[in-house]
């Protein structure tokens, strides 16, 4: 980012700047590799949807915004933020903003300013051409921390309703802890919960597979009858996948840390 840019509050671009930073750690075992890519690699074209991280000092919500163009080295046009509740938030020029956006296989997050904000013929802004564009490789297994609330219906006795916390998730599987007698290998389960992508809550139904009942010793010694499940989620349909994935795909670039 140029060095020469001031912001409306300098804490507020530090902070900024070191949450999009903070993704070039590298983990060890994340699933996921993290390393500088060039602008063409997003393979961004009109109308896609990127994430907007705005100065905290003007709101801590991350915001939807669509790409209307860009110009190689000079500028890229969005649509203008806006607050959940549907109002105008109130930016300003030289404001630096974290845009992230997710292609593939892939997370990406750039820090830009803004150049210009127009109101006319409707509200849009003009921000500088990112330097550079951080990214993260993820592979399809990637995991990451969660406290998800999830009831638990098994099919072999679908009228009794359980409970358990999903503690990590991805794409295709989870690990639930729940009561040790909740479930055996082999057994098939329903869950429904919710999951909260953007700002927005989705309501789940998933089909998922008992493949593994551990007990660690963690649990043993804390005297609880819980035991970890691991599950594999079976016919599923295309667009749960792609939420679950969505989700992944966010945590990873805004919690790097919570990857598992």
């Amino acid at each position: 980012m140029n060095s020469q840019v001031a912001t409306r509050d300098d804490q507020d671009s530090d902070a900024s700047n070191d949450s999009l930073n903070g993704n070039t750690t590298k983990p060890e075992s994340s699933g996921a590799s993290q390393d500088t890519f060039p602008f063409d690699a997003m393979n961004l074209k009109v109308g896609d949807r990127l994430q907007a991280q705005v100065p905290a000092n003007v709101s801590t919500e991350r915001c939807s915004v669509r790409l209307i163009g860009f110009m190689p080295g000079l500028s890229i046009l969005v649509t203008a933020p806006v607050a959940a509740d549907g109002t105008r938030l109130q930016l300003m020029e030289k404001d630096v903003l974290i845009m992230r956006v997710f292609s593939s296989q892939n997370a990406f997050g750039f820090a830009c300013d803004i150049q210009r904000v127009c109101k006319l013929p409707y509200n849009y802004l003009h921000l500088s051409f990112p330097k550079e564009v951080q990214g993260t490789v993820i592979r399809k297994s990637a995991r990451v921390r969660a406290k998800i609330i999830a009831k638990v219906f098994l099919e072999r006795a679908a009228d009794t309703e359980l409970a358990g916390i999903i503690s990590n998730l991805s794409a295709n599987g989870a690990l639930l802890d729940a009561r040790r007698n909740t479930a055996e290998v082999g057994d098939v389960m329903r869950l429904n919960f919710r999951l909260k992508l953007h700002n927005i809550e989705t309501t789940l139904t998933l089909r998922a597979a008992v493949r593994a009942v551990i007990e660690d010793e963690a649990l043993k010694q804390s005297g609880t009858t819980l035991a970890h499940f691991g599950l594999e989620f079976v016919d599923m349909q295309p667009n749960d996948q792609m939420l679950l994935q969505s989700m992944v795909y966010q945590k990873m670039i805004e919690q790097p840390q919570s990857l598992v």
